[in-house]
């Protein structure tokens, strides 16, 4: 009887799942590696995407010096994608549930809503580049009313902000059809964005008479000054997808196979490169056509002209920015407020809540300089995102031996693998917190508040992801060690598909 009553304590408990988060069944896993594939596609090719390697050079490097950066990073962020994204395809398990097996079963709320913050900033942030699209299509005579002037307690004019509005309430459509929704439209969507993106790279070529400019685009800083900027661009390209790179099990667990979600994922250091490049070429190519340089995609087709153009450009940038949206910046949120809630919230309403805290975000601030969206945005919110990538690794990796107890995700039962401390592993919050407070110090001065800090906090806060995720990692998997925790064995649960 002791038996039988430890084992109904286990079974799975209402106020932690429903049906969004449920292991998905085999009948549901229908992402290929071409879908996966696609799924990049759609949330590289945008205007963050353009903007990123444009923001380095602005910031005096050479064109194949920002390629490179772009590419290195990516390919540094390939390794984590993947191994994260492992336990998604075999599990069937979304990031709100891997979290659990780590920082327990209460205390997966707090990755999972820290990513959530994150992604409510980028959802600001992509919402904002699509109401300057519709703002591109207004009339001049609209443009240079008094509406369009810009107001110091808002950060920005009245007419852009409707503008912002609009884009908001027409991304809803998507969402409100849930993950599946979101699949068609990253599957239909990529063939359409390398159409459009290749006809910008054709008329740039044509129009400048080749890319001799951009060949000739040499760096304007020193060799020291180059390796002082080096690390913290690495850093913050990292962290440009260190986001989607924490909760691709969000993705990854819809995949057929190991195969289709690591060939899928393959495509991420390729199509980063192919689009940076594509940047790099049409935005030094507007020197030579228009006489001075235009780093904005989105001004930029404003000052080619004609219907069809401007036409094509707001349907472009509006495909551009909500594949990138939906899929990077509502997934995460939305099934970490359901993680939080499953009897209050859906994937719907998780959605409505993460866009009403986009606005909350002022994305247009963030946007203000190349200075502010790398170094401030970029490289401080990887402080937060590192340390959880590395506990969650730690954990999964070299402490859990690559096996989960799925039942015990589902239950509050004391007797549970994941219920540790009331719900809490503390040994989690403790490298979490550690990973975090040595960053602290840089990204105060960064933003104002600290005038002078240490050398050391410096260099620690141009390398954040790298330093917060093997000093939180590291310390982790040290505590579990001398803790002696035993490694889950191999076994069959109730609640998991065939998930080989």
């Amino acid at each position: 009887m002791a038996l039988s009553s430890q084992i109904d304590e286990c079974q799975p408990d209402p106020s932690l799942t429903n049906d969004d988060l449920k292991p998905t069944s085999t009948d549901q896993r229908n992402f290929s590696g071409w879908e996966m594939a696609s799924l990049w596609i759609g949330l590289v090719v945008g205007v963050p995407s353009y903007y990123l390697a444009g923001s380095l050079v602005d910031l005096g490097m050479s064109w194949w010096q920002g390629i490179a950066i772009v590419v290195i990073a990516n390919l540094i962020t390939l390794v984590p994608l993947i191994l994260i994204g492992q336990p998604g395809t075999k599990f069937g398990i979304s990031f709100p549930i891997l979290a659990r097996s780590s920082f327990g079963i209460k205390g997966a709320h707090i990755p999972t809503l820290l990513r959530a913050l994150v992604g409510c900033g980028w959802y600001g942030i992509e919402t904002w580049i699509g109401g300057e699209a519709i703002f591109l299509l207004l009339p001049k005579i609209v443009k240079n009313s008094t509406l369009a002037q810009s107001l110091s307690w808002l950060g920005t004019s009245p007419l852009e902000f409707a503008c912002f509005v609009c884009f908001w309430i027409a991304q809803l459509a998507i969402v409100w059809k849930g993950i599946d929704g979101i699949r068609e439209l990253e599957k239909y969507s990529a063939p359409i964005l390398i159409s459009l993106t290749s006809c910008l790279l054709i008329w740039a070529y044509v129009k400048a008479g080749g890319f001799g400019h951009m060949l000739n685009l040499s760096s304007r800083i020193s060799s020291s000054e180059f390796w002082s900027l080096f690390f913290p661009s690495i850093t913050a390209n990292i962290s440009f997808w260190a986001t989607l790179a924490l909760n691709i099990p969000d993705f990854t667990r819809y995949a057929k196979s190991q195969k289709d979600q690591i060939l899928g994922q393959a495509g991420l250091p390729i199509f980063m490169g192919l689009f940076t490049f594509v940047g790099l070429a049409v935005t030094s190519s507007t020197k030579v056509i228009f006489g001075h340089v235009i780093s904005n995609p989105i001004t930029l087709l404003g000052e080619i002209g004609g219907f069809l153009t401007i036409f094509l450009a707001i349907f472009g940038i509006s495909l551009a920015t909500i594949t990138t949206n939906i899929a990077a910046n509502v997934v995460a949120p939305a099934n970490a407020l359901v993680n939080l809630s499953p009897s209050r919230f859906t994937f719907r309403r998780g959605a409505i809540l993460t866009a009403l805290l986009g606005i909350v975000f002022q994305p247009w601030r963030l946007l203000k300089s190349s200075e502010s969206f790398v170094y401030t945005w970029l490289v401080g919110y990887s402080a937060l995102l590192g340390p959880i990538m590395g506990i969650i690794l730690a954990d999964y990796y070299l402490i859990q031996g690559m096996n989960l107890k799925i039942n015990d995700l589902y239950t509050l039962s004391p007797n549970g693998e994941y219920y540790y401390s009331s719900g809490y592993n503390l040994k989690a919050m403790f490298a979490l917190v550690v990973g975090i407070l040595p960053v602290i110090p840089g990204f105060m001065q960064n933003v104002g508040i600290l005038p002078v800090i240490p050398k050391a906090f410096a260099i620690i806060y141009n390398n954040a992801w790298f330093f917060s995720l093997f000093l939180a990692g590291g310390l982790y998997w040290i505590l579990s060690f001398f803790k002696g925790k035993k490694k889950n064995q191999q076994h069959i649960d109730p609640l998991l598909p065939n998930a080989s």
